[in-house]
């Protein structure tokens, strides 16, 4: 029952559309590093993780197989919170969050992909297995979308089934920002939630003036609106602001398990959101995140974001007015057209 070996593989995913945000600037593609953990029977484990450009990428991917990979070989892949320590302890030096941990993220993914499979369960059943489902909303990267092209993009998303949208803000004026909110609320009627997201642009007091701008438009959440480390910061907003807050904390804890340490440390994170009576959101890869979000009681909305990924997915989610349901496939169900992937192969 001993890991046989670890393939890691490091892909360029081009994206059919730039998309913009106000603190990357244009995205063009997304770097994508995947992990495969097998046993010497034939049993694997699929992980992965992402990084914005090309940016950080080939680092991931050589920690994993330099740093992580000879260490782990010969260990039991059942024992999830052992390993996870060895790699922290591992990366602890030169870690503590950055590349490291999305190394860490990757393989304990593809650990747990691999102990549902063992089980013979779907991963959001072993995890917990609360309802099955999650609300899910379309997350856009659409700050340089003109206002006709993000009502489009708008009108489509409502036709895949989605039943919330989240739009970009953070534009050079409040005002623009405001004018693209009132014109979406506008779009989309009373009922459907309209989430926005500012990428970390704001001062405080920029993120509370636009909070409270924002709250005439029946905003859901205001998420990331100032840098992640100030957090009494956040507590500002939150208080002297009129809508909730997603980001680390706050309103709504939203832990992405692709870069804060994989499936083992987006437990942790839900479990004492629930201790403190707060709904879990998620971020992106929403073809792993939905298992997890299953999982738990006090799941909030997923998002829908595969960064260029469901291109190349199997067996993609269905959205029905507004939810998706969790795969009943052993592990987390994720399978690639590797052969397609391969003509994206990142240069080494």
């Amino acid at each position: 029952m001993n890991i046989d070996s670890i393939q890691v593989d490091h892909f360029e995913i081009p994206l059919p559309t730039v998309l913009s945000d106000s603190t990357h600037g244009e995205i063009r593609q997304f770097g994508v590093v995947m992990v495969r953990v097998r046993m010497a029977g034939g049993a694997e484990g699929l992980g992965y993780t992402y990084v914005v450009g090309k940016t950080g990428g080939a680092a991931i991917a050589a920690l994993i197989e330099k740093d992580l990979a000879p260490m782990l070989v010969r260990s039991d892949p059942r024992r999830v919170e052992q390993l996870w320590g060895r790699m922290w302890w591992r990366l602890h030096y030169v870690g503590r969050g950055g590349i490291a941990v999305f190394a860490i993220s990757a393989v304990d993914i593809a650990l747990w992909d691999l102990k549902a499979k063992f089980a013979g369960e779907p991963l959001w059943r072993l995890l917990g297995g609360h309802s099955g489902k999650a609300r899910v909303y379309a997350g856009g990267i659409d700050l340089g979308f003109s206002l006709d092209e993000l009502a489009e993009r708008t009108r489509q998303n409502l036709e895949r089934g989605f039943r919330a949208i989240k739009m970009k803000v953070g534009r050079e004026r409040l005002a623009e920002d405001v004018e693209r909110v009132a014109a979406m609320r506008e779009l989309l009627g009373p009922e459907i939630p309209l989430l926005v997201d500012a990428n970390m642009r704001w001062s405080v007091e920029q993120a509370i003036r636009a909070s409270r701008a924002f709250a005439e438009h029946d905003v859901y959440w205001l998420e990331e609106p100032t840098i992640p480390d100030d957090i009494e910061g956040h507590a500002r907003i939150a208080r002297d602001g009129a809508i909730p807050i997603a980001a680390g904390g706050v309103s709504f804890p939203e832990p992405d398990l692709s870069n804060l340490g994989g499936v083992t440390a987006w437990m942790k994170v839900a479990h004492l959101a629930e201790a403190y009576n707060l709904p879990v959101t998620s971020h992106g890869v929403h073809d792993l995140h939905v298992h997890l979000l299953a999982a738990v009681p006090n799941a909030s909305l997923l998002e829908a974001h595969g960064f260029g990924l469901e291109a190349f997915i199997l067996h993609p989610l269905d959205i029905v007015e507004g939810v998706v349901t969790a795969p009943e496939r052993a592990g987390h169900g994720i399978e690639f057209d590797w052969d397609a992937l391969e003509q994206h192969r990142a240069a080494r």
